[in-house]
């Protein structure tokens, strides 16, 4: 059956016309293709799933990553009428939750954690259910996070078989060859249809700076600001950093700053990011656990005062800035010494191999009993909770680990989960090397930031980069502040209605 998908989009959506890739995937789903789409961050991926939760009937249902990113997309759908619409969360209190729970089926879209969707109880509703399409935003995670970091991603083709295989969508913004094997090999979907868009963002200049020390990093973020005035994003690789530049910058800087990290509690996380939505903070100094699907257009500035770990995080972090088309610049500083963090986080996410030796040691004696709850392991073994779920996931994914008890800890199997732990390592370390390299090069930055991903790079809309023909102090964004604050509750009221009326 074709749908004039042109018409459903203008009459539910209110846009004239698709962006680049949008009837492409949202075709493909509604013929029951299984689909990986990567799309650049800005072109809407979310209605790649949306319009199609529209014409299926029955329930989409959505895997996403973050708490702050589901709340937020109900939220926005919510305001243009869009009714059939929740999120399944460890935020909701327990009498809202079971009152979702209850009613699931009268949800046309369902957006839930891949943790939450481990609930057995859940999985036992959802099988009941009429599940048309099943969808992973921010697909690279799969690949990025899943392996040490949130093994349940590891586990979604599970969930997609005991749904009887629903249509599968994944969608993401950034992902090499490799990536896009990974996640196709790991939702045990080696057919998927690949429909890939450029990733290159025409409209961002790129610049990276050495500095001395991370007190020369603030003075240059402080001299930057000073001369810009926009929506600018700073990101930190440390909680303790991004607080501590942030009290620095609105001591110095005639501008409103907060900070935003994992830390904090949901609440004051939720609020930060509204109030950055809504113009009433100008500089947000965070950590990746901020700006992923985080749809406010007008970004017009990012630096990272850290190095990120690979090159996909630090295209996804930038992809954030000029989502409406408009003129953006990234900054990256760096010190000699700026290599130690990352790795250090790497060593944090994975096990040595005296933590594995201690971990099997024990583990052996246990042989045909349950094993310690996972904070009793972590705590025993002095782990990290991503380091504890990596060697958990492996022995699951051998069958070594069946609800809870140990079954068959052998020494190939020891060696095979030395063996891969080795490849991780490797991997990480590789990641980070092409991210080092990337930051000395001396000829176009934009050419070697993209070649990895894509065959033909496009020629920019704006200044290219520090290597060509862009500096920094070029730049003069002035943008008109939005002092909400200053405006009295009637004026308020008044620029709700008006932002209402124009959704």
């Amino acid at each position: 059956m074709r749908h004039d998908l042109d018409s459903i989009l203008k009459e539910n959506f209110g846009f004239n016309e698709f962006r680049e890739g949008q009837k492409e995937v949202i075709t493909d789903v509604l013929e029951g293709e299984d689909v990986l789409g990567i799309l650049p961050t800005g072109t809407g991926k979310s209605l790649c799933y949306q319009l199609p939760a529209k014409v299926l009937g029955g329930t989409t249902l959505v895997v996403s990553p973050l708490i702050s990113l589901m709340v937020d997309q109900v939220k926005q759908l919510k305001a243009t009428g869009y009714k059939a619409v929740t999120a399944v969360n460890s935020f909701m209190d327990q009498p809202e939750r079971n009152a979702v729970l209850k009613n699931l089926d009268q949800y046309s879209l369902v957006y839930i954690s891949p943790e939450m969707l481990q609930n057995d109880w859940l999985q036992h509703r959802l099988k009941r259910m009429r599940v048309h399409l099943f969808v992973i935003d921010e697909a690279h995670c799969i690949s990025q996070w899943g392996h040490e970091f949130r093994t349940d991603y590891l586990k979604l083709h599970q969930i997609i078989e005991n749904l009887g295989h629903p249509t599968v969508m994944a969608l993401s913004a950034t992902a090499t060859p490799e990536v896009q094997r990974d996640i196709m090999e790991k939702l045990k979907l080696p057919h998927m249809k690949k429909r890939i868009y450029p990733m290159d963002k025409q409209n961002i200049s790129f610049a990276v700076e050495e500095c001395t020390s991370p007190e020369e990093k603030t003075d240059r973020i402080v001299q930057v600001l000073e001369k810009n005035q926009a929506p600018t994003m700073i990101y930190f690789s440390s909680r303790q950093w991004a607080e501590k530049v942030s009290f620095e910058l609105r001591e110095r800087l005639n501008q409103r700053v907060a900070f935003y990290h994992g830390g904090m509690e949901q609440t004051d996380r939720m609020l930060v990011q509204q109030q950055f939505m809504n113009n009433q903070l100008d500089v947000i100094c965070c950590t990746s656990a901020f700006g992923m699907g985080v749809d406010k257009k007008d970004i017009r500035i990012v630096i990272h005062f850290h190095l990120p770990p690979q090159l996909e995080s630090f295209i996804q972090e930038v992809g954030r800035a000029g989502r409406d088309g408009g003129a953006a610049a990234s900054l990256l500083l760096f010190t000699r010494q700026d290599h130690y963090l990352p790795q250090r986080l790497i060593q944090s996410e994975l096990p040595e191999k005296n933590d594995l030796q201690q971990v099997f040691s024990f583990l052996k004696k246990k042989q045909g009993e349950e094993i310690p709850e996972d904070d009793g392991m972590i705590e025993r073994f002095e782990l990290s909770e991503s380091q504890w779920n990596f060697i958990k996931f492996q022995l699951e994914e051998e069958g070594a680990l069946q609800e809870g008890k140990l079954v068959g800890v052998t020494p190939e199997l020891i060696q095979e989960i030395h063996r891969f732990l080795e490849e991780r390592w490797m991997y990480k370390h590789n990641k980070l090397n092409e991210m080092l390299k990337w930051i000395h090069v001396s000829d176009c930055r934009r050419k070697a930031l993209y070649q990895p991903f894509q065959d033909m790079i496009r020629e920019p809309t704006v200044p290219c980069c520090d290597g060509c023909d862009f500096s920094m102090d070029d730049l003069s964004f002035q943008e008109e502040r939005q002092t909400y604050d200053t405006f009295s509750w009637e004026d308020r009221l008044k620029m709700i209605f008006k932002q209402g009326a124009g959704l």
